[in-house]
């Protein structure tokens, strides 16, 4: 095969990317901060907030351990840590990490398992080379002040008939302290208006931008909202130095991205533990 033929290949492109991923995102071992600790026992690691908000997590690229008699204690001791502190967490698994039953192990030990994602993955530059297409009178641009924000959650709430705090209480001070670690993007007919459509980026130490998020209100859907948003965050990234995109998609949202170029690599499962039920 040659090499003009190996980089047509789907299959191919997308085991490249997969390695790529793990070996910037997921297997490095990241700092935390006073406020967000980042802390290994063992093979795993878990980050949580100081302050109990919103973005508590678990994972173990690099499996549970050498002795399988000992997996299901260094899963009870995770779970405990966070009963202790009376804190929800996600343990975030990819279908390729191991053990191959690990799944199996957290949901009896009391994690609940919720939606499969599609993880997709792909290069920026191609992505934010296309055209935006949005109705007359739309536009999308990064969020730039504290409105933009309360203006996000109001979207939300419409769109989930649940409240939305998080927005404002947990995302908003994230980006008030480290405007470099995300972009929120909004879409718009005006800023005194409602915002139609909101999504984020989010940025660590590796070449990915993280595009998180992507809701639009009932009666704007199927107009290229949510596609604009990918193009515009695509494009903030690049600006960042960010070359690959990366997006835990939904069934609704995977069609989209495919038909824009990008992949799917993998099939990501979370499982949650709340102390509170």
């Amino acid at each position: 095969m040659n090499p003009s033929s190996f980089q047509s290949d789907p299959e191919s492109v997308a085991q490249r990317l997969l390695q790529v991923f793990h070996d910037e995102t997921r297997a490095p071992i990241r700092l935390g901060t006073s406020q967000r600790p980042i802390e290994l026992d063992g093979l795993v690691r878990r980050e949580y907030e100081i302050d109990g908000g919103h973005w508590n997590m678990i994972e173990s690229p690099d499996g549970l351990g050498p002795d399988p008699d000992e997996w299901d204690a260094v899963i009870a001791r995770q779970r405990d840590f966070f009963a202790g502190l009376g804190l929800r967490v996600e343990w975030k698994t990819y279908d390729y990490d191991e053990p191959a039953d690990l799944g199996e192990r957290l949901l009896r030990a009391g994690f609940v398992k919720e939606d499969d994602e599609a993880l997709i993955l792909g290069e920026a530059a191609p992505l934010a080379a296309q055209d935006l297409d949005l109705p007359d009178g739309v536009v999308v641009r990064a969020a730039d002040s504290d409105e933009d924000f309360v203006r996000m959650a109001e979207m939300l709430e419409l769109v989930w008939d649940e409240p939305q705090s998080w927005v404002v209480e947990s995302l908003l001070p994230r980006w008030r302290t480290d405007p470099s670690s995300m972009d929120v993007v909004v879409v718009e007919e005006s800023r005194t208006g409602p915002v139609l459509c909101a999504a984020r980026a989010e940025y660590d130490e590796s070449g990915f931008s993280g595009l998180w998020g992507g809701s639009t209100l009932p009666e704007w859907r199927g107009r290229g909202l949510y596609r604009a948003t990918l193009l515009h965050r695509a494009r903030l990234g690049l600006a960042r130095g960010k070359d690959h995109v990366r997006v835990d998609a939904s069934p609704d949202s995977e069609p989209i991205l495919r038909r824009l170029g990008l992949h799917r690599v993998a099939t990501t499962t979370p499982y949650v533990f709340d102390p509170a039920l």
